[in-house]
């Protein structure tokens, strides 16, 4: 069974980070920890994060 990409109860901000972790078997905060390492980057970090929290249902 594949894994659903939703965001879970327990969530910091919005469950974004939490919701790619769960479905890449990964730490929360390791997620977290890359998503902000990202953030040095140019990109549309921000929006992908905003687009993420509007379209992802919650679990």
């Amino acid at each position: 069974m594949a894994a659903v990409l939703v965001r879970p109860r327990s969530r910091v901000i919005a469950g974004v980070c939490a919701g790619l972790a769960q479905r890449f078997d990964m730490s929360p905060n390791t997620v977290r920890l890359l998503f902000l390492l990202s953030c040095i980057l140019p990109g549309p970090q921000f929006l992908i994060y905003i687009a993420l929290w509007i379209t992802l249902p919650s679990e």
